[in-house]
Formats: C-alpha cells, sequence, structure tokens
C-alpha cells in the first residue's frame, strides 16, 4: 500500500501529466501522482526524464537491462513491472526481460556484454558501490567513453526511480501482466 497519497492536488500540472501518461502509457503513473504533490520536484523530474529520453550513445537494449538490474537489486517492484512492459516494447525477449533479477543464475540468455553490463548497474547501484577498474575499463573498451557515462547515469537515474518509489510504497500498476498473452505466460 502506498505510504504517500496518491490523490494530488488538483492542478494544471497535474491534469496534463494525467492525460499525457494515459496517452503514452495507458493509465496514469502512480509515481507521477505521488510527485504530483510538489510541483517543482514534478516539473524537475519529468524533465530530467525527457532528456534522458533523449540519450541514444548506449544501445537501448543495454541501457534497459542496465536499467532492470538495478531495480531489482534494489527490489522495487513497480520498476521491474513498469520495466517488463518498457523491455516488451523495445523488442526484448520474454525470457530475457523475466531473467534479469536472477541473470548470474541463467547466464546463457545473456550475451556476454549484457552480462556485463548488469554485473556494472549492481556494482554501481550498492550502497556504496563497488565498481572494480577492471570492471570499468572493461566496459570502456567495449562500449567507448560516451556510452559508458550514458550507461552510468542511467543506473545512477535507476537508482533515484527505485529509491523514490520503493520509498513511497509504490508496487506493480499491471504492466507485466498487460503484456501477458491471454492464457498463456
Amino acid at each position: 500500500m502506498p505510504r504517500i497519497s496518491l490523490t494530488p492536488p488538483d492542478s494544471l500540472l497535474t491534469r496534463l501529466g494525467a492525460w499525457y501518461s494515459r496517452r503514452t502509457y495507458g493509465k496514469v503513473l502512480d509515481p507521477g501522482l505521488a510527485y504530483g504533490h510538489h510541483a517543482r520536484v514534478l516539473s524537475t523530474y519529468v524533465g530530467l526524464e525527457r532528456r534522458a529520453a533523449k540519450w541514444n550513445v548506449l544501445d537501448s537494449g543495454l541501457k534497459h537491462l542496465a536499467v532492470m538490474a538495478a531495480a531489482a537489486l534494489i527490489n522495487c517492484s513497480w520498476c521491474v513491472d513498469f520495466g517488463y512492459w518498457e523491455g516488451r516494447k523495445l523488442g526484448l525477449s520474454r525470457e530475457k526481460i523475466e531473467g534479469v533479477p536472477r541473470w548470474r543464475e541463467a547466464p546463457e540468455v545473456f550475451t556476454g556484454l549484457e552480462l556485463l553490463v548488469m554485473e556494472y548497474a549492481e556494482a554501481v547501484t550498492e550502497t556504496g558501490p563497488t565498481v572494480t577498474d577492471e570492471l570499468a575499463a572493461d566496459l570502456i573498451a567495449r562500449l567507448g567513453e560516451p556510452a559508458f557515462v550514458e550507461l552510468t547515469a542511467m543506473v545512477a537515474l535507476e537508482n533515484w526511480r527505485s529509491r523514490v518509489n520503493s520509498a513511497f510504497g509504490l508496487t506493480s500498476q499491471g504492466f507485466a501482466e498487460d503484456c501477458r498473452i491471454p492464457g498463456g505466460r
């Protein structure tokens, strides 16, 4: 159960946010409703998300796996649920998306680079970060410095999302279920 009301004050900003959210995602996102209690925080967060969505140096599949690995480590059920939906929209296989929370147990599902990216995402997410020089050097050699910077920034952004959503007590909104075929998995 959310720790914060999901009925923010009615304002032009919250109405516009709800309209955009329904149009884009099919429902109003709970994090937006929670942030709606503080207009400046909401507008700053939305601006950051919109700008981050334009980053395009790092492969979108790798970026998504990194985000999902960070969300899973933090145990943000809202982010993992939404991430399933986003991964399906990106064209990632169900097996790959569902394998992220336990990627070490099923490494055969992923490429070597994908495993390295998820290892890095977890290392950045640890409290305090456990990134090694060797891990960073290996990723820089494979991705290049601009993509490495983008990867690091995306993991940090997911840390913000996951930690805020978890602190607010937000849980699944049914995005993963919306991706499933009726009668199937």
